[in-house]
């Protein structure tokens, strides 16, 4: 029997870490959609076709490295805005939601546009200036050189860019519970996630 969780969010709001820690909690499988874009983004650097790339795709390709750079997150974004490489990534997505067990998949349409029909959607968010901070943090702990003027401008270019784009823009489905993580610690969001998928597994 499949269980699906769909959880949306904007870049660096902490959905990536609570859908992990949900994932785990209820022994399911868990998908970052974002690096279907990410891997996608990465050989599109290298000087491949995007749509060649989408529809020869392979999860394995999801373990490259270098996918979690601010370079190809924003060559993901570019991407993710191309109307034929979303319905070839499309499929992929669904496959995996319906998997026995149960599947948390992350990402920014989950709920409203790939899987309208998930048991629980959540959608978490947070203040775009909190989430340039976490994100510059995680930058520097990587390695990376950057400046915090530079990943807010990411940040808030990245939020236009899914916001705006005319296929499966960024979205609140109307069913989903909304988690504002700007003054929680990542404990308390994710146990407010947790609370949110027992409820719904309960109903």
């Amino acid at each position: 029997m499949s269980f699906t969780i769909a959880i949306d969010g904007p870049a660096a709001a902490g959905k990536g870490t609570i859908s992990k820690a949900v994932a785990a909690h209820f022994m399911m499988a868990h998908l970052d959609t974002g690096l279907l874009y990410r891997a996608v983004g990465a050989q599109v650097i290298a000087g491949s076709d995007p749509l060649k790339v989408a529809q020869s795709l392979q999860a394995e390709d999801l373990q490259m490295p270098g996918l979690r750079t601010a370079k190809v997150a924003q060559a993901a974004s570019q991407v993710a805005v191309m109307a034929d490489v979303r319905a070839e990534l499309l499929e992929f997505q669904r496959r995996f939601a319906r998997r026995d067990g149960g599947a948390v998949l992350d990402g920014r349409d989950i709920g409203p546009v790939i899987l309208p029909d998930a048991e629980v959607k959540l959608f978490v968010t947070a203040d775009a200036t909190i989430r340039a901070q976490r994100r510059y943090k995680e930058l520097l702990e990587g390695g990376f050189t950057t400046s915090f003027e530079q990943v807010l401008s990411d940040v808030l270019a990245r939020d236009t860019r899914d916001r705006g784009r005319a296929t499966a823009p960024m979205v609140v489905a109307a069913d989903a519970v909304v988690i504002n993580t700007s003054d929680m610690s990542m404990e308390t969001a994710i146990a407010a996630a947790i609370s949110a998928v027992q409820k719904g597994i309960s109903s």
